[in-house]
């Protein structure tokens, strides 16, 4: 096994995907007067799912930044969130749990938040390669807005920067990202995972 990492130029390229992710995130906020401030709710403590090893390795960046006391701190964290978890999927309920990340309301690992934290929020739309579209509609409080508008609004339209993205992460795993597990993860199964890594041959024989 090998561990995954960014190299210089694939860092430089995520950081530009997020980059022009948040741009359109401001513009449609802006448009819809969107804002978190004084919201009652904590997106921090959604169920957020993230598949990307790219991302993955992102934040594993930004982890091994860390002391040593502060990682031990949020693995510890990461693994009661898992607990919390296994125990709402006993109720049969949707685990609503305060992200392992968070400390004192503050993200721990703010530089290396991954796409769904940028993004969460504002409508957006993906066409994915087969032609049908995929809608967000944003969190409560934007629906609200997008709502007193008749319904209508812009949206942040997602499909050209994921298309970056699926390419980066399809660069990072030499072309051989259908011979890997999927990724569908929790930024606390991450954390507990620890860094990503892959077989040093995927099994497609000389040169894997």
């Amino acid at each position: 096994m090998k561990s995954v990492r960014l190299l210089p130029g694939q860092l430089a390229e995520l950081e530009d995907i997020y980059a022009g992710l948040e741009e359109e995130y401001q513009r449609v906020a802006g448009e819809l007067g969107f804002s978190c401030t004084g919201c009652p709710d904590n997106c921090c403590d959604s169920y957020f799912l993230h598949h990307t090893y790219v991302e993955w390795a992102y934040l594993w960046r930004g982890l091994l930044a860390l002391s040593t006391s502060r990682q031990e701190e949020i693995r510890i964290r990461a693994e009661e969130y898992l607990r919390e978890c296994a125990r709402a999927a006993a109720r049969k309920e949707r685990p609503q749990v305060m992200c392992p990340l968070n400390s004192a309301g503050l993200c721990q690992l703010y530089r290396h938040r991954l796409l769904v934290c940028r993004t969460h929020g504002v409508p957006a739309t993906i066409r994915r390669p087969d032609g049908q579209v995929i809608r967000f509609p944003g969190c409560f409080r934007c629906q609200e807005l997008v709502s007193r508008r008749g319904g209508d609004g812009p949206q942040v339209e997602r499909t050209l920067l994921l298309g970056r993205l699926a390419r980066l992460e399809n660069e990072l795993l030499q072309q051989k990202r259908h011979l890997l597990p999927r990724v569908k993860m929790t930024i606390a199964e991450m954390v507990v995972k620890g860094p990503p890594m892959i077989p040093v041959c995927c099994g497609e024989g000389e040169g894997c």
